[in-house]
Order: structure tokens, then C-alpha cells, then sequence
């Protein structure tokens, strides 16, 4: 005679798959040596018809050899702001297996300054992703005509 166990609801839970599947080679990923390597990357991947009309929030996830290992778009907003979720972009770059991270966001308005929430989100993330040992190597604020990093500033 067969038995059939009944499970509890509690036990009824989400699986959790890790994985990380990569296109590119290793050879052939992009290293960023300088702030300038970042800029001209992030220019690259933010749409030239939206820069100026909505922020987006995005992070180069960085190997330990500082070559990108990929991009996370985290998000994109209004002309004023968008809202950035440092758990979801802790995720990311856990998942990813990151040494390190660069964040970075635009400012549609073409203003290069960092609002204090631009400082309050840098210094939480940084400190988050320290307890991971992952360091967050700058973050950079692009506009169409140039950027801002927080690292040549001093402010990260």
C-alpha cells in the first residue's frame, strides 16, 4: 500500500535559482581604467532621443580585473528623478559575482551637480555593498555634454 505524505502550506516555498550565463568573452569585455573609460561606455548605452528627457539609473557590474561583466539597467523614471532600489542592484551585482560596481544616472536637465539625494543613495549602496565586499568605485552623473564623478570629486 502506498502512503502520501501531505506537506504543510508553510513548507510550499519559492525556488531560488543562481545562475549566470555570459555571451561575451572574457577577452573581449570592455576593462574601464579610468572615469573616462566609464563615460564613454555609459554614453554609449544611454539612448541619445531620452538623455535629456528621462533619468535612468544604471550600474557596470565590474569583475575583479575591472573588465564590465555586465550592465543593470535598476531604473528608469520622469525628468525630475527616478527611484533606484539598492536591494535590487545589491542583487544584481551578487549574482553577477562583482568585486565591484560603478552607478550611474543621468541628469536630464543637464545639470552636472548631485542633489543631496544623489549623495544619500552613493553612500548607502556603498555601505550596503561593503558588507559583500564589493566596493562601489564611483558613481557618475552624464548628461549629453559631459559628466560628474563623485570619486575625482572626492564625495565617495
Amino acid at each position: 500500500m502506498e502512503q502520501t505524505m501531505i506537506q504543510p502550506e508553510w513548507t510550499k516555498v519559492a525556488e531560488v535559482e543562481l545562475v549566470y550565463k555570459t555571451t561575451i568573452k572574457a577577452s573581449e569585455r570592455p576593462k574601464i581604467s579610468s572615469v573616462k573609460d566609464s563615460y564613454k561606455l555609459l554614453k554609449e548605452l544611454w539612448n541619445e532621443n531620452t538623455i535629456e528627457m528621462q533619468e535612468e539609473f544604471k550600474v557596470l557590474l565590474l569583475n575583479r580585473g575591472n573588465k564590465v561583466i555586465g550592465i543593470y539597467e535598476a531604473s528608469a523614471g520622469g525628468i525630475t528623478g527616478t527611484v533606484a532600489d539598492p536591494r535590487l542592484i545589491l542583487a544584481a551585482a551578487i549574482k553577477s559575482l562583482s568585486v565591484s560596481i560603478i552607478l550611474s544616472h543621468n541628469h536630464p536637465s543637464g545639470n552636472l551637480k548631485p542633489s543631496r539625494a544623489d549623495e544619500e543613495l552613493t553612500q548607502k549602496i556603498k555601505i550596503a555593498a561593503s558588507y559583500h565586499d564589493i566596493k562601489v568605485i564611483d558613481h557618475i552623473i552624464i548628461t549629453s555634454e559631459g559628466y560628474y564623478s563623485f570619486a575625482d570629486e572626492g564625495v565617495l
